[in-house]
């Protein structure tokens, strides 16, 4: 398991001093309580990630390398864009495109807080400017374009700029005969921006169908937890290859949306 995995570990480099630093020199934990504590706190410190599927703590060194699968339930855990890229595109070739594309609050959009904060607060928390990295690398020696969403940033919501950033690296892939990836995680389009989100379904739509249909090149539709909303309604589900990861979310309108409309209880899956 990860929690004897890490134990090892701690063997191998010194014993486990500076793991639990109070209890250490003990080799042992005082209390359950006194335990949790101490897993929250190795958490905290990225040591550890909890399983959202089976609530067991995972050892992050042995996650990462399982490629953030649950070694227990086989279970996928949310990966943030750049893990993503890190994940698929050969070291160090890499090359990110629009990096400083900002959006703006065109529409002056306020309810609990307002559009522009909300985002200046993501672009702080995440590092991004928006909600997906597009860009081109290699891929186990292959030259493609890829685009990776990002949940973390505003529910990795399509805006303009996100519609802008794939839209254009559509664009660049078909001038270049590239093979295309777009890794979907996103709650649909971002309601702040309205019609400027809706019609990026459309834009990236007609791009991508010069891209398969014209050009005859290939889209390959990556699905994760969650895929719903207008990036389900649009380029997700576009792909000559749809791949989705185990128990991905993936649907036009959530569940509770579904439930407050209809009135009706959705049964799980």
């Amino acid at each position: 398991t990860s929690v004897t995995n890490w134990f090892e570990d701690k063997r191998k480099f010194g014993g486990l001093i500076g793991a639990f630093p109070e209890e250490a020199t003990r080799g042992s934990i005082s209390n359950e309580k006194e335990r949790e504590k101490r897993i929250s706190v190795n958490t905290n410190r990225g040591l550890w990630a909890r399983c959202d599927n089976c609530g067991n703590m995972l050892y992050v060194k042995y996650l990462k390398q399982n490629k953030n699968v649950c070694e227990e339930r086989g279970y996928h855990l949310p990966m943030n864009s750049m893990e993503r890229i890190e994940l698929l595109i050969d070291r160090n070739t890499w090359i990110p495109m629009d990096e400083n594309m900002t959006t703006k609050d065109v529409l002056d959009f306020s309810d609990e807080d307002s559009h522009q904060n909300r985002v200046a607060i993501s672009q702080e928390k995440t590092g991004l400017t928006d909600a997906v990295q597009t860009g081109i690398g290699y891929l186990n020696g292959t030259l493609i374009a890829l685009g990776a969403m990002d949940f973390h940033f505003m529910g990795g919501s399509m805006g303009s700029v996100v519609g802008e950033k794939i839209t254009r690296l559509i664009e660049y892939a078909t001038a270049k005969s590239l093979p295309l990836v777009l890794i979907c995680a996103s709650g649909g389009a971002r309601m702040q921006e309205g019609t400027l989100s809706l019609m990026q379904m459309a834009k990236i739509s007609s791009v991508l169908q010069i891209h398969q249909v014209r050009k005859k090149l290939l889209h390959i539709s990556i699905l994760t937890y969650p895929t719903t909303g207008g990036v389900t309604a649009s380029f997700g589900m576009l792909g000559d290859i749809i791949i989705a990861e185990s128990k991905a979310y993936t649907a036009f309108a959530g569940k509770r949306v579904i439930e407050q409309t209809s009135r009706q209880k959705i049964p799980e899956g």
